[in-house]
């Protein structure tokens, strides 16, 4: 299968770096392919959220299932299989290396009717470089 890849979308400080900004595009889940969050997890401070608008009010076609990943010893926990209600959900995931392909990428499934959209955002964990004056 040829999963579709989305990327995290991370925030645009302003100029007096007291606000950030994330200008989102979202995509259409395409169920038959599933999605790919490339480099889900660079950002390495748990601030990965994957944002779902779920446009189906039916329950059995609501499910997304996390895939585990292939990077560290705790992926033989296995997949997970979540409800994602109708309408618009944030999730956060707190095992990341659970799901963490050696890529740094995350797989999603979804059920068989699942209609909607999905992206994912973070903050970025670096630290900026200080200005020499």
């Amino acid at each position: 299968m040829a999963r579709d890849i989305i990327n995290v979308q991370y925030p645009t400080l302003d100029h007096s770096e007291s606000v950030a900004n994330i200008g989102i595009t979202e995509t259409t889940v395409t169920v038959a392919n599933g999605i790919t969050i490339a480099d889900a997890f660079s950002n390495k401070n748990n601030s990965l959220f994957i944002v779902i608008a779920n446009n189906d009010e039916d329950e059995e076609d609501s499910a997304m299932t996390v895939k585990a990943g292939n990077a560290y010893p705790n992926a033989m926990l296995g997949d997970i299989t979540i409800e994602i209600p109708a309408g618009v959900s944030a999730i956060q995931l707190q095992d990341l290396s659970r799901f963490e392909k050696a890529d740094g990428s995350i797989d999603l499934d979804f059920a068989t009717g699942f209609t909607g959209t999905i992206y994912a955002i973070a903050k970025w964990a670096g630290v900026k470089e200080v200005a020499q004056s």
